[in-house]
Parts: structure tokens; sequence; C-alpha cells
């Protein structure tokens, strides 16, 4: 089981889960752009023996306060990542980012390459493809605001994550809504879908150079139907940093963990242990 802690970095509170012993090798995980960190409870509870995984919710995500001015720069989430392991003087750790958290963990491990040890990159990159930005965007923008009840909340997920399993839906509803009157609405900061609807949610940072600069083992995940890592730049980031090994998980989309749960963790945890 985890224990559910809390941290103040930089003056916010910040909420992540911990699962294993403290005195294990660290092991950080990173949530996409509407998730949080009990998204990873299944991989987590699988790699609690060797490793002491500390799934964070990211700032404006699962119960971490909201970011100021509505700031989700890689570059703010990046410096949070680093007060994080500095508050709990995690000198060295391996990190998995799906989507958001990947770029994230990108920006981190090229940055301080010597911080991490491990690095594994879920459906993401430098780059992300147009019709799985468009995609993204639209979902975001016409997300409703509440929902009347668990069941509506359920409906709209399941047309969107249409391969999880009931279970696995029920799970990533339950703890990425709260309550309010009326029903219930998103946990993720509200501010982040009205950035989407003014257009105005933009991030500027070029990744590739950081990318060329990780230095340790890189495991890159795409989702053999994904819409956001494209082939194309894929076989860049390959190209771009040869400690990168490309793996496919065939009938995935972008949501790999999701869609095909079995597989990507079998391929995580035969990396990890390599």
């Amino acid at each position: 089981m985890h224990q559910d802690r809390t941290i103040v970095l930089q003056g916010r509170r910040f909420h992540y889960t911990e699962w294993g012993a403290p005195t294990a090798p660290a092991l950080i995980m990173l949530h996409g752009v509407t998730g949080h960190a009990r998204t990873w409870d299944e991989e987590a509870a699988a790699l609690a023996s060797r490793y002491r995984v500390l799934a964070l919710d990211q700032r404006g995500h699962g119960d971490s306060d909201p970011a100021p001015h509505a700031d989700y720069t890689v570059a703010a989430l990046s410096a949070d990542l680093t007060a994080f392991a500095d508050s709990l003087r995690i000198t060295r750790a391996s990190i998995v980012g799906l989507s958001m958290g990947g770029r994230v963990a990108i920006a981190f491990a090229g940055q301080a390459p010597q911080r991490v040890e491990r690095l594994v990159v879920v459906d993401i990159g430098p780059d992300i493809s147009e019709a799985g930005l468009v995609r993204v965007g639209t979902l975001m923008a016409k997300s409703p605001e509440l929902f009347t009840s668990v069941d509506h909340a359920l409906a709209f997920h399941r047309v969107t994550n249409p391969l999880y399993t009931e279970a696995m839906l029920l799970h990533r509803v339950q703890h990425g809504t709260k309550p309010v009157e009326g029903g219930f609405t998103w946990k993720y900061d509200r501010g982040l879908r009205e950035a989407v609807r003014s257009g105005t949610w933009r991030d500027p940072i070029d990744l590739w150079p950081l990318w060329r600069g990780i230095a340790c083992p890189i495991l890159l995940v795409r989702g053999g139907d994904s819409d956001v890592l494209s082939p194309e730049i894929a076989k860049r980031m390959v190209e771009e940093n040869p400690n990168t090994r490309l793996a496919e998980i065939a009938g995935a989309g972008h949501t790999v963990p999701g869609d095909q749960p079995l597989a990507f963790r079998t391929l995580l945890n035969e990396f990890l242990a390599t």
C-alpha cells in the first residue's frame, strides 16, 4: 500500500504518493496533462518491492495547489520537479513520464543528466504531432465543467478512453474529480482549460537540445495508434540520442499505460531491471 504525503515547494502544497521502502532506489512517476498521481497506482504497486516509488501530483493537478497565473510551462513544471527532488534529498533517480510528464522529465534529465539513472518517456517528444495537439486541445476545451453524477463523468471518460477497463476508468474518475455544488468537477486546474479555450496556451521551449543532453539509458514508448508521437518524431529522437531504445506497443493510442496496461508494465519492468 502507498502513503499519501504533502510537501511545500516554493510556497505551494504538493501531494504525492509514496510506495516501497524509503531506502530503496528512487523512481519518480509523472502523469499527463489531464491526469494525476493515482493514475500510476498499478505500476507503482508492481515496482514497490524494488523501488521507492514517488508519484507526484504536478502543479494544478490531483491534490496539489494550482499554479500562479496558470503557469503550466515545461520550465515551471521542471523547476517543481527539481525542488521536489531537492526537498526529499534525492540526488539520483529513475523517472517515468507520460505525455506532459514526459516533456517535464526530458527537461529535467537534459538539465541535470547526472541526477537521472534511467528515463522512460511515454508517447511524447520534443515536438508534438499537429493532429494529436489539436485532438487533445479540443478535448480539453470541450470538457464539461460540471458532471452531474459519477456516471456522467464515467460516460465522458469512456468516450475519450475506449480501451480502458471499467475498473481503471472508475479509478481515474474517482481520483481525478472532486465534489462541488450540483455534482463533480475536474481536479486539474480550470485555468489550463481556459487557456486552451482562449488560445493562449503556449510553451515556447525547445526540448531538442535538452533531449540530446540526456546521458542515461532511455526507453521511448510509442503507442502504435498514437496521433501525438509520430513515427517521424520518434525516429528523430532515436537518431539524436543514441542512448534511446524505441518500443512500440500495438493496440495502444496516446495513453499507453491505460490502453495496454499489461504490455506496458512488462516493458517497464524489463527496462528497469536491465
